[in-house]
C-alpha cells in the first residue's frame, strides 16, 4: 500500500518522517510558483537560501553576470535584489540562463524542511501533473505546506489537494492517506468536482477566486498582486519538475 501523508505547515513535519519519502514542498503563493516559472524560463538553477545575507554571500561567489538575486520579505521585493517573488519577473530576459539565488518568507522554508527526504521537489499547482507524474511510482509521498506567517493557510492545502487529486486518480485503492491528506483531498474535490466538465478558463477562475479567499491570497490583495493569484491558478500550464540537490540546495529541471 502506498503512502500519502501532508503536513499543513513545516512546523508540524517531523523529519524522521521524511527518511525514504519523497517530498513536495508546496508554497502556492508563492515562492514554488515563481521556481517553476524561473525554470521554464530557462534559468540554470534556483538556489535555495535561508536568509538574505546567505543568498547575497552565495551570489558573489559566482561571477556576477550570471547570477540574480530573487525573493520576497513579508511580500515585498528585498532592497538590492534584481527580482521579487512575482512568477511574471522571472522572464527569459531576466534569467535564462542564470543561476537564481532565491530566498522568502515561507517557501524556501518549506523546502529546507525537506532536505533530509530521500528525494524533493517543489509543486505548485501550475505544476502539478509532472509533479504528479513523477510521483506515481513512489512507496512514501510526504507533502510539506509552506503556510503564511506560522499560519495554515488555504492556498497551500488547496495545492497539496490537487496533487493528492492526481496521485489517487482512479487508484485509490492503492493509497494509505493520512487525516490531512484526506481533508486537502476533499478540499480539492469540492472547489473542482462541479467543475469536471467545465472548460479550462472557468476552473482557472474557480480556482483564483479561492485563492483571493485565502489568507495567503487576501496578503497578496493587500499588496496590489492579484495578478500573481491569477498566475499561480494556472492549473497543469507549466511542465517543469524542479527537484532539489540537498547538498548544494538547488533546485534543476530533472
Amino acid at each position: 500500500m502506498r503512502q500519502i501523508a501532508v503536513d499543513l505547515h513545516p512546523d508540524l513535519t517531523d523529519v524522521t518522517a521524511l527518511n525514504g519519502a519523497a517530498a513536495v514542498a508546496v508554497d502556492v503563493l508563492r515562492a514554488t510558483t515563481t521556481i517553476a516559472h524561473a525554470l521554464a524560463a530557462s534559468a540554470r538553477e534556483v538556489v535555495v537560501c535561508g536568509e538574505v545575507d546567505e543568498a547575497v554571500a552565495q551570489a558573489k561567489a559566482w561571477w556576477q553576470s550570471a547570477t540574480v538575486l530573487g525573493g520576497e520579505r513579508e511580500g515585498v521585493k528585498i532592497d538590492g535584489f534584481d527580482l521579487g517573488n512575482s512568477p511574471s519577473e522571472y522572464t527569459q530576459p531576466a534569467v535564462a540562463g542564470r543561476a537564481v539565488f532565491f530566498t522568502t518568507t515561507n517557501g524556501t522554508r518549506a523546502l529546507l524542511k525537506c532536505r533530509t527526504a530521500k528525494r524533493i521537489i517543489a509543486g505548485a499547482l501550475v505544476n502539478r501533473h509532472a509533479v504528479v507524474n513523477a510521483l506515481r511510482d513512489e512507496a512514501k509521498v510526504r507533502i510539506v505546506c509552506a503556510g503564511t506567517r506560522g499560519e495554515i493557510t488555504r492556498d497551500d492545502a488547496l495545492g497539496a489537494g490537487a496533487i493528492v487529486a492526481g496521485l489517487v486518480a482512479g487508484r485509490l485503492d492503492e493509497y494509505e492517506l493520512d487525516d490531512e491528506a484526506a481533508m486537502v483531498l476533499d478540499g480539492w474535490n469540492g472547489l473542482l468536482g462541479p467543475l469536471a466538465d467545465a472548460p479550462r478558463d472557468a476552473v482557472h477562475a474557480a480556482i483564483a477566486t479561492a485563492l483571493r479567499n485565502s489568507l495567503g491570497g487576501r496578503n497578496l490583495l493587500a499588496l496590489g498582486q492579484d495578478a500573481d493569484l491569477v498566475a499561480a491558478a494556472q492549473l497543469d500550464s507549466l511542465d517543469v519538475l524542479p527537484e532539489l540537490d540537498p547538498a548544494t540546495m538547488s533546485l534543476r529541471l530533472r
